[in-house]
């Protein structure tokens, strides 16, 4: 498992090998959840799957082709991170925290 920051920012992703492919479960704040599905295939338009009023598909997507390119497998990224009444800096926080996490793919 990566994980990057600490307490309520704290983000982590867990990876899961499924035959030749990739699944990374990314989650983090104070309740996980899903929020967006990701499936990133090399040579194929990344799909994006995102339940109606969540974000977390703006860092999982670069997390997903980074991985599929790095790694040279089909990858779905399931995320879902969560603080209640986020303010924006926490929001930025919790970014900061998943390009973290990109950067240690």
């Amino acid at each position: 498992m990566i994980s990057a920051g600490k307490g309520k920012y704290r983000v982590w992703l867990r990876k899961i090998r499924q035959g030749g492919d990739m699944i990374l479960l990314l989650g983090g704040g104070k309740r996980p959840h899903i929020g967006a599905i990701v499936v990133s295939e090399k040579g194929k338009k990344t799909k994006v799957f995102v339940k109606k009023g969540h974000l977390d598909h703006k860092v999982t997507k670069t997390i997903a082709q980074k991985a599929a390119k790095k790694m040279n497998k089909t990858v779905v990224c399931v995320a879902g991170i969560h603080i209640d009444n986020a303010t924006k800096e926490d929001i930025k926080k919790l970014v900061k925290n998943c390009r973290e996490i990109e950067k240690k793919l």
